[in-house]
This record gives structure tokens, C-alpha cells and sequence, in this order.
């Protein structure tokens, strides 16, 4: 016999709750981790840039194919911070006005998904985005036309770079259309260059250049409530990484240790990875992106786990490295703490001002290391000195080789013409490799410059030899909740 939980029968007080709930969700929601206010400073910060003969224009991300959150690209977000698909922003560098175009309301999709912010909800749209006027979609076309018939053309500034979605960076973003290009049975343009290509058909007379290099210089330095995010996507990032240390034993799966971090990451509001986990057991590490997660962790081997989420439209990237049995044996310890005293001496050498003379400070240092490290085997010497060597000639020939931006991209953009300046945020993740034994090592910590000196938000994250052994002797999250389809079987 089946037995028959009560019938359930709510409350006046659930019921009243249920009812407030669903009227808040009548209202779109929109991000409250930046007022209007800085999204009106940053759009004209674009507008003083591109000058009073142009006018910028950007298209938003379309509706994502599948069951997939929607998520705005991150030049749109950072001058608007809307979130409603195939969205468009018109800024007039002449008159300093700003103008959204949003798809009308659709109530069909809205009583399935919710509210989302459309050309309907005027009044709203600019009171939470501060631009100064809101229109239906189907209006850009009437008003790019009164500007391309007018007495003087205005230039139209446009982004060229592929737009940065969910866990993207340029880069990647760069590659994927190189290969669909390349593809000789797809071969379809960008998203930016089908753009351009309506424009230049539709008006001729308009005259298009990038607003890439515009938007990258913006985005170079962060605000105070940037950096607050991206901080707390560290303080996440670094909780993950701490919790895969305790949980990390042999026989376990990579996998197991990129659950663990997804479990914290979304528990504490991640809208997505800012990446895909890097979890590298013994060679895999060798190769830098590793991802496949597939292989199983055995005694005796180091793991690098390289990890962290997307918070609010910005991101984080944090490195730890660790012996799967939790204590260091000897060649671990020679080449780990050869490694961490390097890294440290890049670490200690950072502050505001010319990145070379930074990095020469740290390379003079690392090779006093070098030359004074007794290693344990011959063949680790002249591998400890190519990477010394290596890291002497980025400090000298490479103005912005100290590391690379983080923001709402864990690649971030900006180029910081060879000085470190206070509000800039990125990592440093210098790697060394032992090419007999295919050992790689690496840390990375995320820095931002102050106005005297630097501050390594992610510096909580154990990384010296004693930290993380006590910590791994630690019980972990996979200890106290074994996987039910695994536990007891031979693994």
C-alpha cells in the first residue's frame, strides 16, 4: 500500500507571499550593481572620444539558440547594462544624446520566461539606464536614415572585434569565426561584418570605422563597483579552488574537482563560468588549456586547477597547483618551491608605473634565485634557467608582458601601453616546464594597482607548500557527499 503524504494546503501568509512575488515579476528586472549614473559617464566617455561629426551605434546579442540563459554582450551590458535580446544603442557625439532601441513587449514569451525590459517600458528603460530616449526596434532604420540624408553625414563608429559572450574572451572569440571562415562548407561572415555590410548597403553615404579601439580604452580602467565584482568573483574562484585541495585524493575524476567548483560558484550567484575549468592531472597539465576533465588522479602526481565564475558581467582567474596525495615529495618540493620563490619575486616587484622596469626588477631577482637553488636533479638547472631567461627577455621586449587584463573578460581588453596604472585589474601567470619530464608549473594570482603600490585579491588562496598541505589533511565537500552512483564500487 502506497501511503499519502497530507494534502497540502496553503497558508494566507504563503499565498500573500506568491502574490507579492508575482507582482514584483510584472516589473523587468534589471542589474542593481551599477546605477545609472556610471552607465550615462561611460557612454560619454564614448561620445568625447568619437567627437561631435559621429555617432556610435552598437547591436546587442540576439536570442540564444537552445535552453540557454541569455546573456548580453559585454560592450552592450558595459553602456547600458540591458539585458533584452537584439537590443541597439545610438549615441550622437554631436548633441550628446543617447538613444535604445528595444524590441516591443511580447507577452506570449514574457507569461513563459518573465519581463524583460522592451520599448514598452519607456519610462523605465531610462530612468534605470540613464540614456535619453527609448524606441521600438523598427525606428533605427528611420533614424539612421534622416542621419545619412542629412546636409553632413555623421561617421558612424561601430564595433569591428567579435563581440564577447558568455565564458569568452576576444581571442577565442577571434578563432572561432577564423574557423568558420576557413570552413568551405559554412564560411559565413561575423556577426560584425554581416553588420557593417547591411549598413554600407542600406546607407551608402555613411562612413564606418571601429569602435573597438574606443571601447577597450574605457573598459582598461576600473571603477570602484567594477572592482568589486571582479573581487568577489576572486573570493569565489579562490573558495573553489580551496575546497577542490580538500576534497582532491587519488583515484578521483578531474571532473569531480570541476563540480566542486561549479557547486560554489552558482550557490553564490555565478550567472556562468567566466571559463571553462582547467583541471590538469600530472601531463595534462603540459598543455595549458586543458579541459577534457576525463582523466583520473593517481598518487604521486601534481594537479592544476585554474578556475573561476562570472559574477554580474565580470570575471576572475585564479591558479593553484597541488600534489594529488596531499604532501609534497622531494622533486615536488624542489621545483614547486623554486617556482613560488620566482612568482613571489614577481609578485613583491609590482606597483604603479613602467611595466618593464617592474618586470626587469623581478627578473634580476629570479635569477639570483636560479643561481643559488640547489636542484635535485642536473636536468632541472638549465630548465630553471630557460624560464628565467624567458621572463628576462618578455621584461625587455614586451611593453605589456606582465600579464593580462581581467574584467567582464577573463582576456580582457585594454592596452596598457607599458605602465601599470591604479584602477587596472589582471593576473600574472608566469610557467615553467621541465621539457624531459613534461612537468609544467604555474600559479596565478589577480592583481589591482593602487595609487602606491598593488593589491593581490586573490592572496587568501593558500599557495606555499606548508598552507596547502594543512589544508588538504582537511575533510573535503567530496568526503562528506560521496558520489551515490560511485560509492563502494572499486574506483
Amino acid at each position: 500500500m502506497i501511503s499519502r503524504a497530507p494534502r497540502f494546503r496553503p497558508t494566507t501568509a504563503l499565498l500573500c507571499f506568491l502574490a507579492a512575488s508575482a507582482a514584483a515579476q510584472d516589473v523587468p528586472i534589471f542589474t542593481e550593481d551599477f546605477p545609472a549614473a556610471e552607465f550615462q559617464a561611460r557612454r560619454e566617455t564614448v561620445m568625447n572620444a568619437i567627437g561631435p561629426g559621429a555617432v556610435a551605434l552598437l547591436q546587442g546579442a540576439p536570442s540564444p539558440l537552445g535552453y540557454v540563459r541569455f546573456r548580453q554582450t559585454n560592450s552592450f551590458y558595459y553602456l547600458t547594462g540591458v539585458e533584452t535580446p537584439h537590443a541597439y544603442l545610438l549615441l550622437n557625439g554631436a548633441t550628446g544624446a543617447s538613444a535604445l532601441y528595444l524590441p516591443p513587449r511580447d507577452v506570449r514569451r514574457e507569461s513563459s520566461e518573465g519581463r524583460l525590459l522592451t520599448s514598452d517600458d519607456a519610462e523605465l528603460a531610462i530612468e534605470k539606464t540613464g540614456v535619453d530616449e527609448v524606441h521600438p526596434s523598427w525606428k533605427l532604420s528611420d533614424h539612421l536614415a534622416r542621419l545619412a540624408w542629412s546636409a553632413n553625414p555623421p561617421v558612424v563608429h561601430t564595433p569591428l572585434a567579435p563581440a564577447e559572450l558568455a565564458a569568452m574572451s576576444r581571442d577565442l572569440a577571434t578563432r572561432g569565426n577564423s574557423d568558420i571562415a576557413n570552413d568551405p562548407w559554412d564560411a559565413r561572415p561575423s556577426r560584425e561584418a554581416t553588420f557593417v555590410s547591411r549598413l554600407e548597403g542600406r546607407f551608402p553615404r555613411l562612413e564606418i570605422r571601429d569602435l573597438t579601439p574606443v571601447l577597450d580604452r574605457a573598459r582598461l580602467v576600473k571603477s570602484e563597483r567594477e572592482i568589486a565584482l571582479i573581487t568577489k568573483a576572486t573570493k569565489l574562484s579562490g573558495l573553489a579552488l580551496m575546497e577542490a585541495m580538500r576534497s582532491t585524493r587519488p583515484g578521483i575524476y578531474e571532473h569531480e574537482l570541476d563540480a566542486v567548483g561549479k557547486f560554489l560558484f552558482f550557490r553564490d550567484g555565478a550567472q556562468s563560468d567566466a571559463y571553462y575549468s582547467l583541471v590538469a592531472t600530472g601531463t595534462n597539465a603540459w598543455y595549458p588549456h586543458y579541459h577534457r576533465g576525463a582523466s583520473r588522479l593517481e598518487d604521486g602526481e601534481l594537479i592544476l586547477m585554474d578556475y573561476a565564475p562570472d559574477i554580474g558581467y565580470y570575471t576572475s582567474d585564479v591558479t593553484r597547483m597541488w600534489p594529488v596525495n596531499g604532501v609534497f615529495n622531494e622533486w615536488q618540493r624542489d621545483l614547486y618551491g623554486f617556482y613560488l620563490a620566482c612568482y613571489r619575486a614577481v609578485l613583491d616587484a609590482i606597483r604603479p608605473g613602467d611595466v618593464a622596469m617592474v618586470m626587469g626588477e623581478a627578473a634580476t631577482r629570479m635569477e639570483e634565485i636560479v643561481r643559488d637553488w640547489p636542484f635535485t636533479k642536473p636536468h632541472y638547472r638549465p630548465a630553471a634557467e630557460a624560464f628565467v631567461a624567458a621572463y628576462r627577455r618578455r621584461a625587455a621586449g614586451r611593453p605589456n608582458g606582465m600579464g593580462h587584463g581581467v574584467g567582464m573578460a577573463v582576456h580582457d581588453v585594454g592596452n596598457a601601453d607599458g605602465t601599470l596604472t591604479p584602477g587596472m585589474v589582471f593576473t600574472i601567470e608566469p610557467q615553467f616546464r621541465v621539457p624531459e619530464d613534461r612537468i609544467y608549473i604555474r600559479l596565478e594570482d589577480v592583481i589591482v594597482i593602487t595609487e602606491d603600490g598593488a593589491e593581490n585579491i586573490s592572496d587568501f588562496v593558500p599557495m606555499d607548500i606548508e598552507g596547502i598541505e594543512a589544508l588538504m589533511a582537511e575533510d573535503g565537500l567530496l568526503d562528506r557527499y560521496p558520489s551515490p552512483l560511485t560509492a563502494g564500487a572499486n574506483r
